[in-house]
């Protein structure tokens, strides 16, 4: 079979670790198998740097066998049979052949240890997961497919190896993992598994939020992100950990170009996407699906017929804050996403030809290090079908950038401060640190934005003209009178 053969390849060049294990294992008189994503990963030509095994071998052994050949060995998962160690540029988590139990309360099982790979693999989550591969003395390799994992992978099908019932009742969690695994390999789940899940999304509620939120972040991340993020919200897995998400389907889109605003928000992630250059970019992708989360809070039906979603952005930009704290992701995470969340709207309304340089760089200092992001999202909210309007928003968004450009060349935009710090505005001021200080430099940050960088000479009469403002009939502070004793 040609994945057969694409597996022998991939798997030839990891050969420096697998022979070695092979051979200590083989003469302690051990079975040891490549299993789960490592072998549906080699067979597809994806294998990554991680390799999971499998054994008869107890903990303890297992231990014994990897020392003074792994360059590490650690045993934080010893109470679930595992032993993990690192050899070279390879992270390898070996566990003992398992049985498992669950008390469908929580998704911890407990583990007893077996005797054979056909009821380990049987526990698995889905059949593409649950193939092996004996590795013996001299790297010698044997395919084991009890379950005919290599029949579903060839179809692009995620079954489960008992029904799917029984495996989610076990462990709630598989339903999310096989919406991760559309995502990242565009595989199909079985009628049966989405009926499964359809019927039990409920049970989610056993998860914590933190295996939650990393199988959502492992999801969006994924090549066919769009597709399962529509499968977690026809499920109603989405009800329960995203529920803005399906939210959206009750706000019409303004433009009249999309179904609803789900439907251009999906749009917009595809769009998002298909604009990275690199690796995929998490942050744009959260904000690219969560943008427009503001709109069903903010709808209002005009008297003309039309209907508006006014400060949808800024209402959605906290939502965004209160979801993704409420997932427990990263203090930073939340911040960017939520002020591109924030930002995304602030270009419409540059066609006007109304935007001064002050304006620009307001633009730039407010997205800080996310403009290049900001870009990206503007352009991939860009969902309109009429072909006129969307080639004028594309060159609109070029004019943009091009000023951006230009005005970068003759100062630096990334960092706009003040022309005077905080220990010049003391000395002018002739005030000890304190909230008049923040304030004056606010003042003259604001000035920076307006009128570009300023003369050393512009920028200390423009603080003393600020200050006689805020403070009429006070001394002008550095003033020759200013400077005179008591007469």
């Amino acid at each position: 079979m040609r994945l057969l053969a694409q597996a022998v390849v991939t798997l030839r060049g990891v050969n420096d670790t697998l022979e070695p294990l092979g051979d200590r294992f083989a003469a302690a008189g051990h079975e040891l198998y490549l299993v789960g994503g490592s072998v549906r990963d080699a067979v597809l030509g994806r294998l990554g740097q991680d390799l999971d095994f499998t054994t008869d071998a107890r903990p303890e052994q297992v231990q014994e066998l990897l020392r003074g050949w792994a360059d590490a060995v650690w045993d934080t998962g010893i109470a679930f049979g595992t032993v993990s160690a690192r050899h070279g540029d390879h992270q390898i988590e070996i566990t003992t052949f398992r049985h498992e139990a669950y008390d469908r309360v929580g998704r911890n099982p407990v583990v007893t240890y077996g005797e054979t790979l056909d009821a380990d693999l049987v526990r698995r989550d889905f059949t593409v997961n649950a193939m092996a591969v004996r590795i013996g003395a001299g790297g010698e390799q044997e395919f084991v497919d009890p379950l005919d994992g290599m029949t579903a992978l060839l179809a692009g099908v995620l079954d489960t190896p008992a029904t799917p019932q029984e495996s989610f009742d076990d462990d709630p969690l598989r339903m999310l993992r096989a919406v991760r695994f559309v995502a990242q390999l565009g595989f199909t789940p079985s009628p049966r598994v989405v009926a499964a899940v359809e019927g039990m999304a409920h049970q989610l509620t056993r998860i914590t939020v933190e295996r939650i939120a990393a199988e959502l972040n492992k999801l969006i991340l994924g090549e066919h992100a769009v597709e399962a993020m529509d499968l977690l919200t026809e499920t109603g897995l989405a009800a329960l950990v995203l529920p803005e998400v399906p939210g959206m389907k009750l706000a019409i889109d303004e433009h009249h170009q999309h179904k609803d605003v789900y439907t251009h928000s999906l749009t917009v992630l595809q769009q998002a996407i298909d604009l990275e250059t690199g690796d995929p970019d998490l942050i744009l992708r959260w904000a690219a699906l969560l943008h427009d989360i503001g709109k069903p809070a903010t709808r209002k039906f005009e008297p003309n017929g039309g209907v508006s979603f006014h400060h949808h952005e800024v209402v959605g930009a906290k939502m965004v804050r209160k979801r993704l704290r409420a997932l427990k992701f990263p203090k930073a995470t939340v911040d960017d996403v939520a002020q591109l969340v924030f930002l995304h709207l602030r270009f419409h309304g540059y066609g006007e030809g109304t935007w001064t340089d002050a304006a620009v760089r307001r633009y730039v200092t407010d997205a800080g290090p996310l403009l290049g992001r900001l870009h990206k999202l503007v352009r991939a909210d860009c969902t309109t079908r009429n072909a006129r309007r969307a080639q004028k928003l594309q060159r609109d968004y070029d004019d943009l950038e091009r000023r951006i450009a230009t005005l970068a060349e003759q100062e630096n935009l990334q960092k706009v401060r003040p022309d005077l710090d905080g220990n010049a505005i003391m000395e002018l001021l002739d005030v000890p640190p304190g909230p008049e200080v923040g304030r004056a430099w606010r003042f003259l940050k604001e000035l920076r934005l307006d009128r570009g960088p300023l003369e050393h000479d512009e920028a200390v009469a423009e603080l003393r003209a600020w200050w006689a403002r805020e403070h009429p009939g006070s001394e002008h502070p550095g003033s020759d009178h200013a400077d005179e004793g008591p007469g």
